[in-house]
């Protein structure tokens, strides 16, 4: 199945460094981050996934749960999980999916069917595609998606701006900029009209264009 923006996120049941999960039952009524690694003991992924741990605080501020998904199975994470906290200064701090049968990779379009159903004997090049970053809403939709190469670190920082984007734009009928950070000018969307978009913001708007109408980040 090709995922898309908007599509329902694919529900799973699945073991985790923290127990078995049904995904959605797991995601609850708030936002979650799915982010996928191609092989345990990689050296990137230690970094970023030691790194996560660090912002996870922010996420959780952000009713947003994390999780991580390797094709490798449970066990094989929690030795992982040691080396990343010693050379990473974070313990991780969030579930690990296991998936050495590649059936989650697979559901999220990751991986095709061809590749088979064991993750034996598959190398990090094999699995490269599975280098992915999920945003989910509360509805169980996917927001976001982001795809990176083995040989280039995710940066996280990116991630938790596009939540905030996705959350902000959730509620409020604008969209986000050029490099938007938290508190700063927002766009007003195409689909609200100029009256209703004065009822919305009675303060005004300034507009470099008549299409471009630009108001404070709304609260």
């Amino acid at each position: 199945m090709a995922l898309r923006i908007n599509s329902e996120a694919p529900d799973f049941t699945a073991n985790t460094t923290e127990g078995e999960i049904r995904f959605h039952d797991w995601i609850g009524d708030g936002w979650a981050i799915l982010f996928s690694h191609p092989k345990d003991f990689t050296p990137v992924c230690t970094t970023e996934l030691g790194y996560m741990a660090g912002l996870a605080p922010q996420f959780t501020e952000r009713n947003c749960k994390i999780i991580g998904l390797s094709v490798d199975p449970v066990q094989s994470h929690s030795q992982w999980a040691k080396d990343i906290e010693e050379t990473q200064g974070n313990a991780v701090n969030y579930p690990l999916i296991g998936d050495p049968s590649l059936a989650v990779a697979k559901l999220y379009d990751m991986l095709p069917e061809e590749a088979g159903d064991a993750a034996d004997g598959r190398t990090a090049a094999d699995n490269a595609t599975v280098r992915s970053v999920f945003v989910i809403g509360p509805d169980k939709k996917v927001k976001a998606m982001l795809t990176y190469p083995m040989s280039t670190g995710r940066n996280f920082d990116e991630v938790l701006r596009l939540l905030d984007s996705c959350q902000l734009t959730a509620r409020h009928q604008v969209a986000t900029p050029v490099n938007w950070r938290q508190g700063e000018d927002v766009i007003i969307v195409p689909a609200v009209s100029d009256d209703d978009a004065r009822k919305r913001f009675p303060d005004g708007w300034r507009a470099p264009k008549p299409y471009l109408r630009i108001v404070p980040q709304p609260e």
